[in-house]
């Protein structure tokens, strides 16, 4: 499996922008300059393990939340972005996600079980 460095860039910038931290200021934070910064987030070059660890640090996130587009077993990330995003749901909103998120997922299950025949 190969990784995702698009999806890594964007996370990175997520998180950044999460931070409020500007692509410099992150940049100093995890000791590159602001050009490889530009570059890594919009996955103009690769990053090494140590600088993504290093933005990781700087970001005060794990690495597997960097990561989980590019890990197969991803699910307590994946999960914990849902909860994030309905945290600030009103009981509307909430109840209309909740039933499109179920809607989601039986058009998966009933789409995978076509395929599977």
């Amino acid at each position: 499996m190969e990784l995702d460095y698009k999806a890594i860039g964007k996370r990175i910038k997520i998180a950044r922008i999460q931070a409020e931290l500007s692509q410099e200021a992150l940049a100093e934070k995890a000791d590159l300059s602001p050009t490889h910064m530009s570059n890594i987030e919009n996955a103009n070059t690769k990053l090494s393990l140590p600088m993504l660890i290093s933005i990781a640090n700087a970001l005060s996130v794990s690495a597997d939340t960097l990561l989980c587009d590019s890990v197969i077993h991803s699910k307590e990330i994946f999960a914990q972005e849902i909860q994030s995003a309905v945290a600030d749901c009103d009981e509307y909103e909430i109840r209309i996600l909740t039933e499109i998120l179920k809607a989601s997922k039986r058009a998966l299950r009933q789409n995978k079980k076509l395929n599977q025949h």
